[in-house]
């Protein structure tokens, strides 16, 4: 696949730092739980168009998000208004900016709604991320270029 992002019906659309509108959605697509989870959030069009990135393709975000010192493997990255948006800030920016127009999204909102709930939330599903990965054999992104740190 060549480098390049998808909207949340899965088209691939060349991918650049974001343009003004444009809501960057950075995440591991080989986690199962993540891609579901991505795929499922909606943002509406008042707030912007949602685009999904895959942190495993060379992107010029990807570039920024290691610039900026953050470690994809342990965080998704959401980049809207020019600010990068990690972790835990990341999945309270979505809830947040989120439809609420099904089930998915409501619960979603109530969950990460409170900046506080996010912090406890957060490394919980990391943690499980982390081990789903670890079972299922994947190697860690490693955009920060760690020696030792391929492998969950």
């Amino acid at each position: 696949m060549n480098p390049g992002s998808a909207d949340h019906t899965g088209d691939v659309k060349p991918e650049g730092a974001g343009v003004a509108g444009e809501i960057l959605l950075v995440y591991d697509w080989e986690c199962p739980a993540c891609d579901a989870y991505c795929r499922l959030v909606r943002i509406p069009r008042s707030v912007g168009t949602l685009r999904l990135v895959n942190a495993r393709e060379p992107s010029v975000v990807i570039d920024e998000i290691t610039q900026a010192g953050l470690d994809i493997d342990q965080g998704m990255v959401v980049k809207m208004g020019g600010r990068l948006y990690y972790g835990t800030e990341a999945i309270h920016i979505l809830a947040l900016t989120n439809s609420r127009a099904d089930l998915f999204n409501k619960l979603s909102y109530y969950a990460f709604r409170s900046d506080m709930l996010s912090r406890i939330l957060y490394p919980a599903l990391r943690t499980c991320r982390n081990l789903l990965l670890k079972v299922m054999g994947r190697t860690k992104i490693n955009n920060l270029r760690v020696t030792g740190n391929e492998r969950f």
